[in-house]
């Protein structure tokens, strides 16, 4: 046997070492890995992206800021003491080299620094989204799973066509839209919340609910189609012939599969109460970070429009950075993909 498995060497030289097999990564580290660097690539690209765009917006802002009644040479002197008459690689080379070191520059107009304007704004911005996202986890879940239970085997056949035509018109509707409407009926016809304007709980609920309608008719469909379909499985009809609680079969047995799901849409769902939250504040007249988009980029102010606009987008970014951490959580199959 032994001599079956010697090898010669004729040539004189020694064996070499055996190839050892790359040592196996651990799939969290190159997940995590991934994402760090999607992350770093989609902010890089934001940041190039909103710094392009915002100098094709149409008009001088020498000639907004200056005015009318200013001369040219006065809004050219304008210009070059905000910079904007420099090369766009100046520029781009100088914004980089501020945001390096987390300097977003100074407003055009009151020459504040951006982060002092971001800080002095967001704050209505985020209890306006913050409590839009809480009410639509808190109606779209439990209401979708409840909806599900009650049509499930064709039953109830008027409550599904009811709610699918009045979630597919919800669903539909544009947050300026859903926001006139609510104006009209609540605050000027009803007269039950006032109609703009940044106070105690009632300058909220409008707002509120502009913003969250869209989002949770659409995630009650999801939530709904997703229960119907983990009842249809067979360990769920196993536990269901087991008799046991119906509370215990949808925690434990149908929750898991309708969060995994909700968390997708959800991720996406959020960008839309950002950009919903620019447009509501404008409508209903509250200070925050959509109206101070708007007034900048009415009044061509370049640094503030770049800051707020990175600042929706990263909070975007990471939003959907912990919903994949969460999916992998939920799902480790994700994580090997």
């Amino acid at each position: 046997m032994s001599a079956m498995t010697e090898v010669s060497y004729s040539d004189g030289a020694a064996p070499s070492e055996p190839l050892r097999a790359p040592r196996a990564t651990n799939p969290w580290v190159a997940f995590v890995r991934r994402r760090i660097i999607s992350v770093v690539v989609i902010l890089l690209l934001l940041a190039t992206v909103t710094f392009s765009l915002v100098r094709l917006i149409p008009g001088d802002p020498g000639v907004i800021i200056g005015g009318t009644a200013s001369t040219r040479a006065e809004q050219m002197a304008i210009d070059h003491r905000l910079g904007v008459d420099r090369p766009f690689l100046t520029q781009y080379w100088t914004y980089w080299s501020n945001l390096l070191h987390g300097d977003l520059g100074r407003s055009f107009v009151t020459n504040d620094p951006v982060t002092t304007i971001l800080k002095q704004n967001a704050g209505a911005s985020l209890q306006v989204a913050g409590l839009a996202l809480l009410l639509v986890l808190a109606v779209s879940i439990p209401g979708g799973i409840a909806l599900g239970a009650l049509t499930r085997d064709r039953r109830h056949r008027h409550v599904e066509n009811w709610f699918t035509g009045i979630a597919s018109v919800v669903g539909a509707m544009p947050e300026l839209l859903v926001a006139t409407l609510l104006a009209y009926a609540f605050a000027l016809q009803l007269k039950v919340f006032p109609v703009g304007g940044t106070g105690g709980i009632n300058f909220l609920v409008l707002p509120v609910l502009a913003i969250s309608l869209r989002p949770i008719a659409i995630l009650l469909r999801l939530v709904r189609v997703e229960t119907l379909s983990a009842l249809a499985t067979d360990y769920v009809r196993t536990a269901r012939s087991k008799r046991l609680p119906a509370r215990t079969l949808y925690l434990r047995h149908v929750l898991p599969n309708v969060v995994t799901a909700a968390l997708t849409i959800g991720g996406l769902l959020f960008a839309d109460l950002i950009a919903g939250t620019v447009i509501v504040e404008t409508i209903f007249a509250r200070r925050g970070l959509g109206t101070t988009l708007v007034n900048a980029v009415l009044s061509r102010d370049y640094p503030v429009i770049q800051g707020m606009v990175l600042v929706l987008g990263v909070a975007v970014v990471f939003a959907n950075a912990i919903v994949d951490f969460l999916l992998a959580s939920l799902d480790p199959r994700q994580v090997s993909r």
